[in-house]
C-alpha cells in the first residue's frame, strides 16, 4: 500500500473515529506529514489512535469498497483533485466523499435564503448561467431557493456546479432535488464531508457552508433573512480573507435584509454579472459573456441602433412577451440599455459595443 493509500485510510478512520472540530483545526496548513502523526504531536491520547489505527485496517477500506459501488470516492488533501484553496481554510475537512468531477479553474459560491422570492431565483439563475458560460465553476448548497436555482441556471448554461452537502452521500436533502442532484453530478460534483448514514442535522448545514466558502474565491448573497445560513456563509468567507458581493434589493422585502446590511459594511455591490467575473473570471470572460447574450438573435439590434421592443421584436419575429423578457434579462446583465424614451440599445462594454439580440 502506497503512503498516499495510508494517509487517505487514515483520515478516514478518523473521520469515523469522530474526530472533533478542534482537533481538525490541527491539519491547518500541514502537509507531507502522517495525519496520526500530526494528532501524535498535538497530544492525542494514545488510546484513540489506536482505536483509529484499527478503523484504518478493516472499517475503512470497507467503507471504501460500498462507497465505489455507489459512485462516491473519498479524496483527500493528498489527491491532486482536492480544491486548492480549501487546503487553506482555518478549519479544514479530512478529506470529502465526492460524487462526479471536481471542476478545476475559479470558482463562485452563489448562495442565498431557501424561501427566496421570484426576484431572488430570477438573478440566481442569471448569475449561475453567466458564471457557467465565462468558465467559472458556480458552488453552493442545492437547497430549495436560490441554491437551486443557482445550480440550475449554471447546468443551463453547460457549465459545471459543484453541490456540497449537509448529509452523508447515501442521502439526498432536500429529498425532492433527487432528479437535480443527478444532473450535478453528471457534470460536476456532489461533495459532503460526512460519513454514509448521517442526517440532517442543524448544526451541520453552518459547517456545510465553511466548505462552500472555502472552495471558492468568492461568495455572493443573492437574498438572505437577518438570520440566514446564506450570512454564515458569507462570514466564513471574510474570515478567510476571500471576496463578498451582495445583491441590492428591495427595502421593503424581509429577503433583502441580509444582503443590504452586507453593503453596508462594505461587500460589493452586484449590478450585473460583470461585477463578480471582473474579480474571479479569467482575463477573456467578457468575450464569453457576449457570445451568450448574442446567442439565436445575433445582428437584430446592432451597435449605436436604438429600437423599440415592437421593433425589435417585428425584426427578430418572435413574440413580444418573449423579447420584453430577453431584454429584461439583458438590462440585468448590463448589455442592453433602456433609453430615456423607452427604447433599446446596445451597453458598451470597454468601449466596445456589447452583446445584443
Amino acid at each position: 500500500m502506497s503512503q498516499k493509500e495510508t494517509w487517505m485510510l487514515q483520515r478516514l478512520a478518523l473521520l469515523l473515529g469522530g474526530l472533533g472540530r478542534r482537533e481538525r483545526r490541527a491539519f491547518a496548513g500541514v502537509e507531507g506529514v502522517e495525519p496520526f502523526e500530526v494528532l501524535r504531536r498535538r497530544g492525542l491520547p494514545g488510546r484513540v489512535l489506536r482505536t483509529a489505527a484499527e478503523a484504518s485496517k478493516r472499517e475503512a477500506p470497507a467503507l471504501l469498497k460500498r462507497l465505489r459501488g455507489l459512485g462516491w470516492r473519498w479524496v483527500t488533501p493528498e489527491d491532486d483533485e482536492f480544491p486548492a484553496l480549501l487546503r487553506e481554510l482555518s478549519d479544514p475537512p479530512l478529506g470529502l466523499f465526492v460524487r462526479g468531477r471536481l471542476p478545476a479553474g475559479p470558482a463562485v459560491a452563489i448562495v442565498g435564503s431557501r424561501k427566496a422570492t421570484v426576484y431572488g431565483r430570477q438573478v440566481a439563475d442569471l448569475l449561475g448561467r453567466e458564471m457557467a458560460a465565462a468558465g467559472v465553476v458556480v458552488v453552493s448548497g442545492m437547497a430549495r431557493g436560490v441554491d437551486a436555482a443557482a445550480h440550475r441556471g449554471a447546468l443551463g448554461a453547460g457549465g459545471p456546479t459543484v453541490a456540497v452537502w449537509g448529509t452523508g452521500p447515501d442521502r439526498v436533502y432536500p429529498p425532492e432535488h433527487v432528479e437535480l442532484a443527478e444532473e450535478i453530478a453528471a457534470s460536476g460534483a456532489l461533495v459532503t464531508e460526512y460519513p454514509p448514514g448521517t442526517p440532517a442535522r442543524r448544526y451541520h448545514f453552518p459547517e456545510r457552508n465553511r466548505i462552500i466558502a472555502g472552495m471558492t474565491a468568492a461568495t455572493v448573497v443573492v437574498e438572505a433573512a437577518a438570520r440566514s445560513g446564506a450570512l454564515v456563509t458569507a462570514r466564513f468567507a471574510l474570515e478567510e480573507d476571500r471576496e463578498v458581493f451582495a445583491v441590492p434589493g428591495s427595502i421593503l422585502s424581509p429577503m433583502s435584509v441580509g444582503p443590504n446590511t452586507l453593503l453596508s459594511l462594505g461587500a460589493r455591490p452586484v449590478l450585473t454579472p460583470r461585477t463578480i467575473l471582473d474579480v474571479v473570471a479569467p482575463a477573456d470572460a467578457a468575450g464569453a459573456r457576449l457570445e451568450l447574450d448574442l446567442g439565436p438573435w445575433r445582428g437584430v439590434l446592432g451597435p449605436g441602433e436604438a429600437l423599440s421592443a415592437d421593433e425589435i421584436a417585428e425584426r427578430a419575429g418572435r413574440p413580444i412577451a418573449e423579447v420584453l423578457a430577453k431584454l429584461l434579462e439583458g438590462e440585468i446583465a448590463g448589455t442592453i440599455v433602456r433609453q430615456a424614451d423607452g427604447r433599446y440599445a446596445l451597453a458598451r462594454v470597454s468601449g466596445v459595443a456589447g452583446g445584443g439580440l
